[in-house]
């Protein structure tokens, strides 16, 4: 039965009271929020309405700010969070702020749902975003504008742009074909990506260069990819040439790992990220809401993605990241968990140092600076729960992990093969500038009530409802490892 609830004044504690604690495993409720301007459009209506028949969600309707709706939250307890909102009212702290706010339903550090956003050039862009992400996707075909994926071993067939030499580039067809190099003049590496995401008719794209909420530059500044009329199309840096990028209309994931300001919407739909998910048919789509220099928040939700490959969903690798994020953050400055960054403009430096140094009481490094600047700020656009995951690589599944509940405690059992790496455990040293190594972690496959670590056990560990991260985890091959939970305490 369809639930319009709204945002004031409606109690949920008698229809969702079987997710509290008298059960050590939580039900994994999802809810759907959109604003009171879907609401009142008939089109739009129906996007957040097919979202909800699609998971058995409730819709609960918010009048400016989905911010609004936390003690709602509080009480269903949900463990994802799907928004549907008009580009015209989504921007940067929009973005911020659902960030802040779904850490807030309950009283640990960590956030406490998944959760993504659907928009689109309009009604009907959105809905395929929803129609498109209702089926899993298998990552098989990508194209890049960086050279960390350039081993090409998740993919069947791979193009790329080379980010760290100027006019190099590669590609790889067959799944396990040479992975072949070549170089061009500079002047030519715009038509030589158009014509590789053409060629390959990608399941991924992955960017890191230069962009703004109105332009994607190649690397080295070499042309740009650009948004009109909810269309993408090429514009040459040299000869002003311009061209439209065919696309196949297959669904695909944009991931913009490490661009600048292009994950913003900018309270407008003619902007880059509007048309990623319109012409290029992104059903997912992540990218940074401001200008970004640390990179963690991106770079490591591709790490937990890239080095996990088939363990974990796209969603789930950039939720698990953030806990780790928030955890390492927790350690160096508790108190700044709940506090925004200070500025996004040019003094930004000068405040987050000096606000820094008041709660450290030293000069802060630049990952104490770059951590919090990034915590906050990277967008996810799509269904949360959908499942995008990468191919396994042969000879890379080296342990396996299993949880079983038995009365009030859950036993997570590791097993390790003959073949185990610890280092590849750790992340293979993936982007070690931006993200050292990993912890062992675990996406819970359902929610715990309340977990905690048992007694007698000297394991480090970070650990919420949905995840458990151990960072003393030095696992040797063909071994069987333990961690005991106690629930509902």
């Amino acid at each position: 039965m369809k639930k319009i609830l709204l945002f004031c004044g409606v109690s949920l504690l008698s229809l969702f009271s079987f997710v509290g604690c008298a059960k050590v495993v939580m039900d994994d409720t999802y809810v759907v929020l959109a604003s009171e301007a879907v609401q009142q459009d008939a089109e739009w209506l129906k996007v957040a309405e097919a979202l909800q028949q699609k998971h058995s969600a409730e819709l609960i309707i918010y009048k400016e700010s989905p911010c609004e709706l936390l003690d709602a939250l509080r009480e269903i307890k949900p463990r994802y969070v799907a928004i549907v909102e008009k580009p015209e009212n989504l921007g940067r702290d929009y973005v911020i702020d659902m960030h802040l706010a779904s850490r807030e339903v309950d009283d640990d550090i960590y956030a406490d749902f998944v959760w993504g956003m659907i928009t689109g050039y309009d009604a009907a862009a959105a809905m395929r975003m929803v129609d498109n992400s209702t089926e899993p996707l298998l990552v098989k075909d990508a194209v890049a504008t960086i050279t960390e994926l350039n081993s090409a071993k998740w993919f069947d067939n791979y193009g790329w742009v080379d980010d760290h030499h100027k006019g190099h580039w590669g590609e790889k067809q067959g799944r396990h074909s040479e992975v072949k190099r070549d170089s061009i003049a500079p002047t030519e590496i715009l038509r030589k990506f158009s014509d590789i995401y053409v060629k390959y008719n990608p399941d991924l794209v992955v960017t890191a260069a230069h962009a703004t909420e109105r332009n994607l530059e190649m690397p080295f500044s070499l042309g740009n990819f650009k948004p009109k009329d909810g269309g993408l199309y090429a514009e040459d840096r040299f000869t002003k040439e311009t061209w439209d990028i065919e696309q196949s209309g297959k669904r695909k994931v944009y991931f913009a790992v490490g661009n600048c300001l292009i994950g913003n919407v900018n309270n407008t739909k003619e902007s880059m990220a509007i048309a990623w998910m319109n012409d290029a048919n992104a059903a997912t789509m992540i990218g940074y809401v401001v200008t970004t220099w640390h990179g963690r928040n991106g770079w490591g939700g591709l790490k937990y993605w890239v080095t996990n490959p088939g363990r974990y969903t796209l969603s789930e690798a950039i939720f698990v990241n953030q806990q780790d994020f928030l955890h390492q953050q927790h350690q160096w400055y508790p108190s700044l968990l709940r506090e925004r960054y200070p500025d996004f403009g040019k003094d930004e430096f000068r405040l987050a140092r000096q606000r820094l140094q008041e709660v450290l009481g030293d000069r802060p490094d630049m990952d104490q600076i770059g951590f919090w600047h990034d915590r906050d700020v990277l967008a996810y656009y799509g269904d949360p729960k959908w499942e995008v995951r990468l191919q396994e690589v042969d000879g890379e599944t080296d342990f396996e992990v299993t949880s079983e509940i038995r009365g009030k405690k859950c036993y997570v059992t590791i097993k390790t093969k003959e073949n185990f790496s610890l280092e590849r455990m750790k992340g293979d040293k993936f982007k070690q500038e931006h993200v050292l190594d990993l912890p062992f972690s675990y996406f819970f496959p359902q929610r715990l009530c309340n977990p905690s670590l048992a007694e007698g056990q000297a394991w480090n560990v970070a650990l919420d409802e949905n995840f458990l991260l151990i960072y003393n985890a030095d696992f040797e091959p063909n071994s069987t490892y333990e961690v005991v939970l106690d629930l509902n305490n």
